[in-house]
């Protein structure tokens, strides 16, 4: 369950090749065997609802950016995920915005981005609905989990994915300015942990500011600092008395330390993540799932699953997903297997697990824990073993 950057870099490489290069990685076939691009796609969604999607961007004049001091505003994307009312007349949203495209998926790559199920402004659908927060691994884009967080849309829950700038690899911001990561490496490896705790302090400060945007939006108000209109019905749509989160990796970490701070997140899920930070002692007293990756190497276990699982008062549960691999929580776990990576360079990353299985299988966990816990249906899928899911171990 590691959590440093260098992990979702590996999988960047192997997608696009590093920033700067300018020929695709020698790992990915350049052309189909007809010579076509090879096009990515992503997993339909599973729910009866049409999905639409906006981004904001969002300025905390309150606190200068952690990473970069001379930018005095910390400035955030989110992207909001919703059901939707209709969808005619409202393209669907790439994968990635434009400008981080154009450096991840060069002319000559050979493949295409995947095109998501969300459609551009779309209206919202009527009806007040749940509220689930995401936040990617360190290093990892607000698009990183797709795959999943279209289908909670399209199953009814209202979706925030956060950018945290200048920890995300990329960031476009309206006017076509692309943020790096700048997050400085540790001066040695017994700085680390420090580090990535100065990390979490930051993410969790994000997501406490989103959520107050998310609060005005509620009340009539649009905090886009671009001043680009919401789509209709948006502001109705958020019940912030209900509001889960989760993510994968640190995100997955952030998610129970922004529990810790923030009674307004009612519960929280884990997906692979080391957990840092004041909850390892303090613990939650609120739902949280923990669903990890298969270690089959004793000594590669996670001493801070068995930490945090002691000191989780509310209900509980842990879960971990046979043959899958750190990163199969994300959408390289459909990706890679597209573009043909052979498995010695992929199945350290994903596992050996079938992509679109493993989607199939993580989907109905994640919707079923924030049905219980946010909607109150019976999340019978969280009791035990299901022959319909037999990859799904519940554990310890």
């Amino acid at each position: 369950m590691k959590t440093l950057v260098a992990v979702f870099a590996s999988a960047a490489t192997l997608l696009a090749g590093s920033p700067a290069a300018a020929e695709p990685p020698a790992v990915l076939p350049s052309r189909t065997a007809a010579g076509a691009d090879i096009r990515l796609t992503l997993p339909q969604p599973t729910g009866p609802e049409r999905i639409g999607t906006v981004s904001l961007h969002l300025v905390d004049r309150s606190r200068p950016d952690p990473w970069v001091p001379d930018e005095k505003a910390r400035e955030l994307i989110v992207q909001i995920w919703y059901p939707a009312r209709n969808v005619y007349g409202h393209p669907r949203a790439g994968w990635v915005s434009p400008g981080v495209a154009a450096r991840i998926n060069p002319p000559g790559s050979g493949f295409v981005l995947p095109v998501t199920h969300g459609h551009t402004s779309a209206p919202a659908a009527p009806g007040r609905r749940p509220v689930v927060m995401f936040s990617p691994g360190l290093g990892g884009e607000r698009t990183g989990s797709t795959a999943l967080v279209e289908d909670l849309a399209s199953h009814g829950f209202v979706v925030v994915t956060i950018d945290h700038t200048h920890d995300a690899q990329f960031v476009e911001f309206p006017d076509g300015r692309i943020a790096t990561h700048a997050i400085p490496p540790p001066a040695d490896p017994d700085d680390e942990a420090a580090l990535l705790g100065r990390v979490l302090d930051v993410r969790v400060a994000d997501t406490r500011f989103v959520l107050d945007k998310l609060t005005a939006i509620s009340r009539g108000r649009n905090p886009d600092a671009s001043g680009r209109a919401l789509p209709r019905g948006l502001a109705q749509a958020l019940d912030l008395s209900r509001v889960g989160m989760f993510g994968s990796s640190l995100g997955g970490a952030g998610s129970a330390e922004t529990m810790l701070v923030d009674r307004r997140v009612r519960a929280g899920l884990n997906l692979d993540g080391t957990f840092f930070g004041r909850v390892l002692t303090a613990g939650l007293d609120r739902p949280f799932l923990m669903m990890s990756a298969d270690t089959e190497d004793p000594g590669n276990t996670d001493e801070t699953w068995d930490q945090m699982w002691s000191r989780l008062r509310g209900p509980r549960y842990w879960i971990q997903l046979e043959n899958a691999g750190h990163l199969s929580f994300t959408d390289f776990q459909v990706l890679l297997p597209q573009l043909g990576t052979p498995a010695e360079d992929s199945e350290p990353l994903i596992g050996s697990i079938d992509g679109e299985r493993s989607i199939a299988v993580q989907r109905p966990y994640v919707r079923a824990f924030f049905d219980k816990h946010l909607r109150h249906r019976d999340g019978r899928l969280l009791a035990g073993p299901s022959a319909r899911y037999p990859e799904m171990r519940f554990l310890p």
